[in-house]
């Protein structure tokens, strides 16, 4: 006896009861350790809702009562908590440590030397200054990654007064009836009502990753987890289709009962934060190294302890690059938001490192090459063609002559799961589920057919749903005017043909010859040469509608094929061609027949040769390892047709094993596998599974290829802007340290810059130029280069070569400068002090040397190779902004009574200006020499290769 039977209501947590359902406050539906037990057409009424789903009516005050379906942010620390944890990075730690050390020393000496308390005073500053940029980019970036996660929709398909309708999962109710398929996330926990072959994928609660089946009958009590009927948010079907009860959403599931306790796990660093911070502590290490050094070689002059020791001190100090980690965070932020803005969503930063050593990109073709629009233009059914007229998915158009393939088309649809909606105030014509199916919903319906009469005079009562495998699908329905039952199936000709023993030919059944089979071949193969994507349509009686899949799937009769096109993309012939020049190879893996994929590939530029590289399923499994890493290492253009998921997986480990780095796309459930395996995972935002959008690491928001190849531009950018602003602020650095190691050797008893000025350089001119330098926009031939290799450094030999010719210019320069001053004073080096006016301006020569220098250096370093006339010197505005700012301030600190006396600067003439503009612009022009020698000689390389 149930509970409902005993007149008691079930009550627990998790959802309403029916006066819940009818607006009320109503009693609360039971837990799934309750409705499990329950026959599945009395779990309706226990949960307040019918076979028809809610009304629409009674959703508001459900929503009011239980609110939306979604869990709570994870738990942020308080924001004080935040900007504390800034204090405790490496470069925070040293430069705290060297503070306290200054102060200290200031307490020592006697007299006390003030320049001694504005360096710590200034050590200090720094490192509050550093907190808060790293805070603030912190923020951003948490801020920024929540808005592009919105960008990807989380839908679901429930019944509403018993219509199919398409809302976000947050919309989700108990006592919804959600319709589930293969590729979908289970959005609530549910029992099942109704299931057809039903797999789902536990693992984000039981850590197994095998599927497990799942039924719609009654099963006994225990643990919830274990129930068979039911299933549960985060988790994901696998295989086959089923209706399902909601009976608890949000926080009330078993998915939000562990959520708090996994949300707050530490992200994992990428390869590149820890190739940085490796590079930091290296850095920090040498600073510290070149520190001591100068306090060795100083010491022996006969300067007192401490004040060799503070100069040593502040000398490393000013040689850590401060800003390096708040222009990183920069750099990367902005190459992910400009990737959303070109419809790609990248969830890792992993993937912004990888993209730009993409050396392989396995795209299917559905949907990324073609539009996702499938459209039903011709019809083959008894030896007779038939054209179908209009265009997407709104039912304008016609069908040829449609009695004869009237009943082909009225199968088809019904061994369908999408749906066709109207248009909306917001939407055309659009389908639901899979497009194919949709193209054949359209078809019907020109050919005159009431998709609702005809599923009520064949209500559907059983289910073989697609699976790769196979490639095709069967469904079992009642015939009400018989009594009888019947199969309906539809799939790939060569799948279907072969399960066939008869044909409906021109209104006759005839057995399926060798002589007709030839001819249905035939007609594929003409369809398919049109790039028109072509479908075979049985049927066959059925005594039992419980018929195992083997045998529902026999003994069929064949009523003919449909060929769809799905038109080609316009933008993608260039992105294509962007990836040839760029050095991408560029593979079709599909499971289409080859001469539609063929004819598809040459439509975009993939296929531009006579004879590209063409292989079947069969033939690609008949490869063992060492086959197949043969093929895929010659070159040439390759096609893979009528392959599986599991063959994707094998294509991809073989390109690793080669050394390559892969980028796959899919959309299915299936594919989540291969996705999860490659480099860079690629799913389909508009048109991809939910398990197939978590198993990639980046989501095409347009599900353009085109997306693909701009993404891979901005990859490339975003490494290169992050190798340009250590190039500049490390030359900065040697700019900095030769005038000091010179003057140390030469015996001269000051220094020609402080570390107090070497600080003002770092934070005050460099950081800000440097974070516009992440922003710098993608070169214009940056597709024009082959990819990067994936084991290159970010300091690689390149990189080390040009700080060191840049900063040896600069360097070179404020150092001439500096001696000549004093020279040219005729002052002796004995009788000079720290308040002399030569000195001071002397020193201030070099200080602003450097700076204008550094103004230069971002101008040069905006491109590698490209000359900066090319793109123009107005292209980054912010980038001429920072460096009028860093200017401005040193113009400050040079006419300023209360800055010269914190950095002990005088006055310049207009005539010094002069000089250092000078000085600092050969920086430029050596650089556009350097830069016309690799053009030069990357041109001479070109030709001889072509010879």
């Amino acid at each position: 006896m149930t509970a409902r039977e005993a007149g008691s209501p079930v009550t627990g947590a998790g959802g309403p009861g029916r006066a819940a359902a009818e607006g009320g406050a109503g009693p609360a539906a039971p837990r799934g350790d309750e409705v499990r037990t329950l026959p599945a057409e009395e779990v309706f009424e226990a949960l307040g809702t019918s076979p028809r789903g809610l009304s629409t009516a009674g959703t508001a005050a459900l929503r009011a009562r239980w609110g939306p379906n979604e869990l709570p942010p994870a738990a942020r620390g308080r924001l004080w908590r935040r900007l504390a944890a800034q204090f405790t990075d490496l470069f925070a730690v040293v430069l705290l440590i060297a503070s306290a050390i200054t102060f200290l020393a200031y307490g020592l000496q006697d007299p006390r030397d003030a320049g001694t308390l504005q360096l710590a005073v200034a050590i200090w500053c720094v490192v509050v200054l550093n907190a808060a940029i790293g805070f603030a980019q912190e923020y951003s970036a948490e801020r920024t990654a929540e808005s592009l996660q919105a960008m990807v929709r989380h839908t679901c398909r429930v019944l509403r007064d018993g219509e199919r309708r398409e809302i976000p999962s947050q919309e989700v109710l108990p006592g919804d009836v959600v319709v589930l398929e293969a590729g979908d996330a289970v959005p609530a926990d549910c029992r099942l009502v109704e299931a057809h072959e039903v797999s789902v994928n536990n693992a984000a609660l039981t850590g197994e990753s095998d599927a497990v089946g799942r039924t719609a009958h009654p099963v006994a009590a225990g643990p919830v987890l274990q129930a068979r009927n039911c299933v549960f948010m985060g988790t994901d079907v696998t295989a086959g289709s089923a209706k399902a009860v909601v009976f608890a959403t949000g926080t009330a599931t078993e998915f939000g009962k562990i959520f708090r306790l996994t949300a707050a796990a530490p992200r994992q660093r990428t390869p590149l934060q820890r190739q940085v911070a490796l590079m930091a502590r290296r850095v920090a290490g040498t600073a510290l190294a070149i520190g001591a050094l100068l306090f060795l070689v100083r010491l022996p002059t006969g300067q007192p302890f401490v004040e060799t020791f503070v100069f040593a001190l502040g000398v490393m100090v000013a040689l850590v690059p401060e800003g390096l980690p708040a222009t990183l965070s920069v750099s990367l932020a902005i190459g992910v938001r400009r990737m959303a803005r070109r419809h790609a969503l990248v969830k890792q930063l992993l993937a912004v490192e990888a993209l730009g050593s993409t050396t392989v990109v396995c795209t299917d073709k559905t949907g990324t090459l073609t539009q996702a629009e499938m459209t039903v233009v011709r019809i083959w059914s008894g030896g007779t063609e038939h054209a179908v007229t209009g265009v997407g998915y709104a039912p304008d158009g016609e069908v040829d002559d449609p009695g004869p393939v009237r009943e082909l088309l009225r199968v088809g649809a019904l061994c369908s799961n999408a749906r066709l909606v109207p248009p909306s105030e917001h939407h055309g014509w659009r389908v639901l589920g899979d497009t194919t199916e949709g193209a054949l919903l359209v078809a019907a319906r020109k050919a005159g057919l009431d998709q609702a009469a005809e599923e009520a005079a064949a209500p559907r009562v059983a289910e073989h749903p697609f699976d790769s495998g196979r490639k095709l699908m069967s469904t079992v329905h009642r015939d009400t005017g018989t009594g009888g039952f019947l199969v309906y199936a539809k799939g790939a000709p060569q799948e279907l043909l072969g399960r066939c023993a008869a044909a409906d030919w021109a209104g006759e059944h005839r057995p399926l010859t060798d002589a007709l089979r030839a001819e249905v071949l035939a007609a594929n193969d003409r369809l398919a040469t049109q790039g028109l994507r072509v479908l075979a349509v049985a049927r066959r009686p059925a005594s039992d509608p419980r018929l195992d899949r083997a045998t529902a799937e026999s003994e069929l009769t064949l009523l003919g094929l449909v060929g769809m096109l799905d038109p080609p993309r316009p933008e993608v012939s260039e992105a294509v061609a962007a990836c040839r020049r760029a050095g991408i190879r560029i593979v079709m893996v599909t499971g289409d027949h080859p001469l539609t994929a063929e004819a598809v590939a040459r439509r975009v530029g993939i296929v531009t040769g006579a004879a590209p590289a063409v292989l079947t399923g069969a033939e690609f499994e008949a490869l063992d390892d060492d086959g197949l890493d043969a093929l895929l290492g010659r070159p040439g253009e390759l096609l893979l047709c009528r392959v599986s998921p599991e063959d994707k997986m094998r294509v991809v480990g073989a390109l690793h094993r080669s050394g390559e780095v892969v980028a796959v796309t899919g959309d299915g459930a299936n594919d989540a596998p291969a996705l999860k395996h490659a480099d860079i995972g690629v799913a389909m935002g508009a048109s991809g599974t939910d398990v197939a959008r978590e198993a990639a690491v980046m989501v095409l928001l347009d599900d353009s290829f085109a997306s693909i190849a701009a993404a891979v531009r901005l990859g490339r950018s975003v490494y290169q802007n992050i190798r340009k602003f250590l190039v500049y602020v490390f030359s900065s650095n040697i700019g900095e340290l030769v005038p000091i190691v010179a003057a140390t050797f030469a015996g001269f008893p000051l220094v020609p810059i402080s570390a107090v000025q070497i600080l003002a350089i770092d934070l005050g001119t460099d950081v800000l130029p440097a974070l516009a330098l992440g922003a710098e926009p993608p070169e214009p031939d940056v597709m024009d280069r082959p990819p990067r290799s994936r084991s290159e450094r970010l300091f690689s030999t390149a990189v080390m070569g040009r700080i060191l010719f840049l900063g040896g210019i600069q360097a070179i320069g404020v150092t001439t400068v500096f001696f000549w001053h004093i020279h040219a004073s005729g002052v002796p080096w004995a009788d000079l002090d720290e308040d002399d006016l030569v000195y001071r301006e002397a020193v201030t020569l070099v200080h602003a040397g450097i700076v204008l220098s550094q103004f230069f250096v971002a101008l040069a370093v905006r491109t590698d190779r490209q000359s900066l006339l090319r793109i123009g010197l107005l292209s980054n505005p912010w980038l001429l902004a920072a460096g009028c700012f860093g200017i401005t301030i040193m113009a400050g600190i040079s006419y300023l009574p209360p800055l010269q006396a914190l950095f002990d600067t005088a006055p310049l003439g207009p005539g010094d200006w002069a000089l250092l503009a000078g000085l600092g612009s050969l920086v430029l022009v050596a650089e556009e020499l350097r830069k016309m020698w690799l053009r030069r000689r990357g041109s001479t390389a070109a030709k001889g290769a072509t010879r």
